[in-house]
């Protein structure tokens, strides 16, 4: 089993990630109850009441990276990546819903080692949650995080600034959820680039 222990975890304070800002929600380090977001009511100027509730992605909250892929033991384990925090904000800009997400983790060294600095692979993605669930905004961002010589575990903090769109009815914005957690094949499933043709001369 590739999996160890988190250690000395030591979370930052939710304001150190989100300063106070005019039109923005209070920060909510923890998922909203979503009974309660049923019954709230939106208002033009702000979403204190109404920011969609923000989770880790089932399957997604821990990432393990070993010496090889096929038949892994614990002793392969070069190191694990792990969330043990969320916080998010909400705004109106216009006909638009913007958040910000923070995310706070761990990057903890296995028994083979672990390189001198890791990409954390994220992504970030607001969901309509229903009988077809229905992706909104999906963002993927790699986090480059240094381990100095003879560190164990060390933390790391990543914050999206700018999930935006269109602001929904109000039925459909209860059924929002902002979804987080590791995602391995990231870009390397995007599509390349289309280069343009050469302008003739």
């Amino acid at each position: 089993m590739l999996a160890v222990g988190v250690a000395g975890c030591a979370s930052v304070s939710s304001s150190d990630w989100f300063p106070s800002i005019p039109g923005f929600s209070n920060v909510v380090t923890t998922s909203a109850d979503r009974s309660a977001l049923a019954q709230a009511q939106p208002t033009p100027s702000s979403l204190d009441d109404n920011c969609p509730s923000a989770d880790i992605r089932q399957g997604a909250s821990t990432l393990a990276i070993a010496t090889k892929t096929q038949q892994a033991t614990g002793s392969d384990l070069r190191y694990q990546l792990s969330i043990t925090q969320l916080a998010r904000q909400c705004a109106l800009e216009g006909s638009e819903v913007m958040i910000r997400v923070g995310v706070q983790g761990r990057v903890i060294v296995g028994p083979a080692g672990a390189p001198n600095q890791v990409d954390v692979p994220l992504r970030y993605a607001v969901v309509r949650e229903g009988v077809e669930p229905k992706t909104i905004v999906s963002k993927f961002r790699r986090i480059p995080v240094a381990l100095p010589p003879g560190a164990t575990n060390v933390a790391f903090t990543d914050i999206e600034e700018d999930l935006r769109f269109p602001m929904p009815g109000r039925t459909e914005l209860e059924a929002y959820v902002v979804y987080i957690g590791f995602d391995a094949a990231g870009d390397r499933n995007q599509p390349p680039t289309k280069k343009a043709p050469p302008k003739k001369k």
